[in-house]
């Protein structure tokens, strides 16, 4: 996950892409990533309030300013010329990233990152033409996918991440997310990521604080996924606890979810794909505990070695 513009970075240790100087350093890295004969998506994002990191320091835009539930931080509202320079950079670190050689680009809408923050009525109170009903919250959104595709061009897939709700009062909801995936299709979007992780104390964790050592608390987002699933024709990813590869196949096959997305458990096994391509079809060793996040880079507490 990259930053889109030069003043706006939501945590420490993240990367940018925000001018052409980046395109140099990101091609060499595509280049060895396809040697392996395997493709790689960009995910862009603007965090917004959700952080804590030289928060004094910059400028943190906003829908409103309503202060982060979480952190604490209340952002300046975005005027309208925020909102056009926000579309462009998007629009404008797409291309960035096709050049770098990506196979796409992903922007970030979930997890209340600003993107989020404007599709939510808690966070977004604005009485223009982005704010109050769904299609106004989500304008900018779909602004944003018709900027990028002025600039990719129809060829280069453009995704988006959303959440499927936001599990607060005044939250974005179940039906608002179908709305927004289903004009998402007909504005040209090549895939949908749906995930439910908003970083709320009131986010619905009745299983994900569980643990996933049962099978039917695995892949905890699918009943969702695979609702819009049924209404949409542009492919659905699922994302989320996915960890057994029978439960997988078995999703596939009884639903229309095409794709699925794993992060933590290629941390724990970096060669967890081609273990299952070779016919090991055990669950993934990732224990779900959620310690992997690290300034110093995320990675495994059970691969770590000391760090002075």
């Amino acid at each position: 996950m990259l930053f889109v513009t030069v003043d706006e970075q939501p945590n420490p240790g993240m990367m940018g892409i925000y001018n052409d100087s980046f395109i140099e350093e990101y091609k060499e890295f595509t280049d060895k990533i396809h040697k392996f004969d395997t493709n790689i998506i960009l995910q862009i994002v603007y965090g917004g309030s959700q952080t804590n990191f030289n928060v004094g320091e910059r400028i943190i835009l906003g829908p409103s300013a309503v202060a982060h539930r979480i952190y604490g931080v209340t952002p300046k509202e975005a005027t309208k010329e925020d909102i056009r320079g926000l579309i462009e950079s998007f629009a404008d670190d797409s291309l960035r990233a096709k050049k770098s050689g990506f196979d796409g680009v992903q922007f970030h809408a979930a997890h209340g990152y600003i993107y989020s923050q404007f599709l939510s009525p808690y966070y977004n109170k604005r009485t223009d033409e982005y704010g109050e009903n769904i299609e106004n919250r989500a304008r900018i959104i779909f602004e944003t996918l018709a900027a990028v595709r002025r600039k990719v061009g129809r060829d280069f897939p453009v995704l988006i991440k959303i959440n499927y709700s936001d599990f607060i009062e005044d939250g974005f909801s179940f039906e608002d997310c179908k709305y927004v995936c289903k004009r998402l299709e007909e504005l040209g979007i090549d895939a949908i990521e749906i995930s439910g992780v908003v970083g709320d104390k009131t986010e619905d964790r009745t299983v994900r604080e569980k643990g996933l050592k049962y099978l039917e608390n695995e892949s905890y987002f699918r009943k969702y996924a695979a609702e819009i699933a049924e209404e949409l024709n542009v492919p659905v990813i699922l994302v989320g606890g996915n960890r057994s590869l029978n439960l997988m196949d078995e999703i596939v096959n009884n639903t229309k979810i095409q794709y699925f997305s794993l992060s933590r458990p290629l941390l724990r096994e970096p060669g967890l794909i081609n273990r299952w391509g070779g016919g090991d079809n055990s669950k993934a060793k990732c224990v779900s505990c959620g310690k992997c996040g690290d300034v110093q880079g995320n990675s495994c507490i059970f691969n770590r070695t000391s760090r002075k």
